[in-house]
């Protein structure tokens, strides 16, 4: 079995020192370090504490070596892409369960183009409590309305329990929808070529 927790890491953005802190309980970026490199063995119970503190599945720690990991080769900048000094394993969006602080997440699946989106497109959300609307002005949202329907598109105002989206086609009125338990702030695009 190979080791994902330093990839898994730097794809969060996140030092030993952070993760170490994010345990729970808390230990050293030393002890870390050492699970990292494999020096210190990587029980089922140090699987679940820093599988907790990533906001990933425990499981997506560790990978069979008979499975070759997507690698990164290079990084698109304004320039153009440029080759990378050494590969490193991709992080998988299924790996990436929780993009930020164990929020819910959520997947929205395209089926029709629909502005920027084209069919086959997946749209990873991040579940926000409605009090934090004001995070995703202006980014695109999923919004639940009552009768089991949804609203899509460009969260544009919000004013008292009110949240106004704008949706992604031109032409489309705005939809406003009142008190909504949560809302969905996009926050992965997963496109097949």
């Amino acid at each position: 079995m190979i080791n994902r927790i330093r990839d898994i890491r730097k794809a969060k953005g996140m030092t030993l020192a952070e993760l170490a802190e994010a345990c729970d309980p808390p230990t050293t970026a030393q002890t870390i370090g050492r699970l990292e490199t494999g020096m210190r063995n990587l029980s089922i119970k140090w699987m679940d504490r820093i599988g907790a503190a990533l906001g990933v599945d425990p499981e997506s720690l560790v990978r069979s070596e008979a499975s070759p990991a997507p690698q990164i080769v290079a990084e698109l900048g304004a320039d153009g892409p440029d080759a990378l000094t050494s590969p490193r394993e991709a992080v998988l969006p299924s790996d990436l369960a929780s993009v930020a602080d164990g929020a819910p997440m959520m997947a929205l699946s395209v089926t029709a183009s629909m502005g920027e989106y084209r069919p086959g497109d997946m749209i990873f959300m991040r579940q926000l409590p409605p009090e934090d609307a004001t995070e995703a002005i202006n980014r695109d949202c999923l919004i639940p309305r009552p009768g089991g329907r949804f609203a899509f598109g460009r969260l544009i105002d919000r004013r008292g329990t009110l949240v106004g989206v704008l949706p992604p086609d031109a032409g489309q009125k705005q939809q406003v929808v009142d008190n909504p338990p949560w809302i969905a702030l996009a926050a992965m695009l997963v496109r097949p070529l």
